[in-house]
């Protein structure tokens, strides 16, 4: 088994409770952590072998920039279903982390998260 992360990716997005996140957006980061059998990618050489982290990025971004949503709790849910739908023959488990650095909230801090983890 093994690893493929992708750490902070950044997406513009129009998710949130309030109105004025859905007209004006935010960025969204997001942490992506899928785990699969990579031995025989890593014998062959064969990108078929593996998940490619380049359509992973790709089509994670298309889908939250296609979709909006009130909750980044729905945000991570979804990109684990995405996940599950496109990479499900060879992702045995995934973890997605959703920050949100702009909170309509008062107080002091740097971003809210949220972390979901899914076996396949």
């Amino acid at each position: 088994m093994g690893k493929v992360r992708i750490n902070n990716m950044l997406v513009y997005t129009y998710n949130g409770v309030m109105g004025e996140e859905k007209v004006l957006g935010q960025k969204l980061e997001l942490d992506i952590e899928l785990t699969l059998p990579m031995e025989e990618a890593g014998k062959t050489d064969n990108l078929h072998k593996t998940i490619s982290y380049a359509d992973v990025y790709t089509d994670v971004k298309a889908y939250l920039e296609q979709n909006s949503f009130d909750l980044i709790e729905a945000v991570t849910y979804h990109v684990l279903d995405l996940l599950g739908e496109k990479y499900g023959e060879l992702l045995t488990h995934a973890l997605v982390r959703v920050r949100k650095y702009h909170v309509p909230i008062p107080g002091f801090f740097d971003n809210v998260e949220v972390e979901m983890e899914r076996d396949y």
